[in-house]
């Protein structure tokens, strides 16, 4: 169509053209130095549209920067809580989230990996400047009605945000009475001696567990990871005589050592001798039943043939009991037909004999001694089987 027909021309049929652009522009600039700036504008500048129009924009781009201001990322190790009107909407996760701006809802950052500590009757100075002892958190009864001095360091963190923001009013103070009363109500039911040695480890995990069923009750949202007993010793006026009873009780236990340590060395060879003087005796008992056996057997024998010929059997029964008893000694045999006083050096003859299973015989010819003649002695050995 024709832009020249009055009746279609979109700028009127007054012979109007189209605005220049920098002159919509130099308009657009005096609409918003007016309004923020208070300027008077010269009629000349001023333009015929109304001044709502410049107020809308400053609507339209205030309302975008407010809904950009609800853009928020969450760390890995974070949890965000978001909260409309002050109630609790939803809880994200990490990553790039969004949620309506201020004042309608708010955001609460709640890190749940960091490991928090806690300190129950002490005070660390490093954190504190008044660090050191708390007696009124250290000092407790034990079973026996004894006074002793405990240290707990603790250690925790978030695991549910949630239960942390709402549920109870303060979180750490309450997990402060709740390890107070568990380590009071572990420690009250224990000896000061078991405390003190060997249930320091025990002791540390049953109050780690009593505290976090208090803490699953009462939905604190607070997970304890680690309880460790730090320090446990009597109350200060009475360590002096307590370290003489520690010292008292570790002699005991050494001398016990001492004395199981010989026990184990003392009982196994004990044990082996009167095992082997046992073996002995058996075998001494099997070797004399086994002798006495065989004589019995061998008398029996002797017996039937002394029944059958008395004379022959004690003959040679004479023979050889000689043959036994003079088989191991030394013998001097002197002919009966020799002269009484012929002298006869024995005690050499026995020293000169180096075999004892011998017998010397002096003959009956040898010479007087008193005549001054040289003794001529004739000797024959017989050798006795």
């Amino acid at each position: 169509m024709a832009w020249n027909d009055d009746k279609k021309n979109p700028w009127g049929g007054n012979g109007q053209t189209p605005p220049e652009l920098d002159e919509v522009i130099k308009d657009f600039k005096n609409k918003f130095s007016g309004i923020f700036a208070g300027k008077p504008r010269p009629d000349s500048e001023k333009s015929t549209s109304p001044p709502i129009g410049g107020i809308k924009y400053i609507f339209i781009i205030g309302l975008l920067l407010w809904l950009m201001s609800g853009i928020y990322i969450i760390d890995p190790a974070e949890k965000g809580v978001v909260l409309r009107f002050g109630a609790f909407q939803e809880e994200t996760g990490q990553g790039p989230h969004w949620h309506l701006p201020y004042p309608i809802e708010s955001l609460s950052r709640i890190n749940v990996e960091e490991i928090q500590d806690m300190q129950i009757g002490y005070r660390d100075a490093v954190r504190n400047r008044r660090g050191g002892n708390v007696s009124s958190e250290s000092l407790m009864l034990t079973k026996g009605e004894n006074m002793i001095n405990a240290k707990f360091a603790v250690q925790y963190k978030i695991n549910d945000a949630q239960d942390y923001l709402f549920n109870v009013a303060a979180p750490k103070m309450t997990l402060r009475q709740v390890l107070e009363s568990a380590i009071r109500q572990v420690v009250g039911k224990n000896s000061m001696d078991y405390v003190l040695t060997e249930g320091r480890a025990a002791i540390a995990d049953s109050i780690k567990e009593k505290s976090q069923e208090l803490l699953n009750i009462y939905k604190v949202g607070l997970l304890i990871t680690t309880v460790n007993m730090q320090d446990a010793q009597p109350p200060e006026p009475v360590q002096a005589a307590f370290s003489d009873a520690v010292k008292a009780r570790e002699d005991k236990q050494r001398l016990i050592n001492e004395a199981q340590t010989y026990a184990n060395d003392i009982l196994p060879k004990s044990r082996g001798k009167a095992a082997r003087i046992l073996e002995e005796s058996k075998a001494y008992k099997s070797k004399v039943v086994s002798k006495s056996e065989g004589e019995a057997s061998r008398f029996g024998q002797i017996l039937a043939e002394y029944t059958k010929a008395p004379k022959v059997t004690k003959e040679r029964l004479y023979r050889e009991t000689m043959e036994s008893v003079l088989a191991n000694t030394s013998k001097v045999v002197v002919d009966s037909k020799a002269n009484s006083m012929m002298y006869l050096p024995i005690d050499k003859l026995l020293n000169n004999n180096t075999q004892p299973n011998k017998i010397i015989i002096q003959d009956s010819q040898s010479d007087q001694v008193g005549q001054g003649k040289s003794i001529r002695n004739v000797f024959r050995n017989r050798e006795v089987r």
